[in-house]
């Protein structure tokens, strides 16, 4: 997954040299999501770095990956090294706070799903505002 995050900060900055700074979000997520801005990922984490990250981590899969899902364990690979496991429930939380802001959307077999009914797996999809800043955590 860091070889497509790579490949997603690569095409941020093109995207800045010919769409100026209206791609600087796309540049800012890739960078978060590899660990080379925010919180510095040899301190310890803590919630808010965690998820932070973890918004980052879905939004740059997402636009790499265009027009596949990604799954909340993906994010929280990027984000939680081996132990990533432990961020599943804040890659869901996180996925739910991106969904309300139209950033992503929840499906499970391929339909739109309320995070808050949903059980079992899900997967997360762009959503119409993936393309736009995402608010913070």
């Amino acid at each position: 997954m860091q070889k497509q995050l790579v490949a997603e900060l690569m095409r941020a900055r093109r995207l800045v040299k010919s769409d100026g700074d209206s791609a600087r979000h796309r540049v800012q997520d890739a960078k978060v999501a590899l660990g080379e801005r925010g919180h510095p990922w040899w301190e310890p984490r803590d919630e808010y770095a965690d998820r932070e990250r973890l918004a980052a981590t879905i939004c740059a899969l997402l636009r790499e990956r265009d027009p596949s899902t990604i799954c909340p364990s993906d994010a929280a690979r990027v984000a939680g090294g081996d132990s990533w496991r432990d961020l599943m429930d804040a890659a869901r939380s996180v996925a739910a706070e991106l969904e309300r802001s139209e950033h992503v959307v929840i499906t499970q077999k391929g339909e739109p799903v309320d995070m808050e009914t949903a059980r079992g797996p899900i997967r997360i999809a762009p959503g119409p505002n993936l393309e736009h800043p995402r608010p913070s955590p």
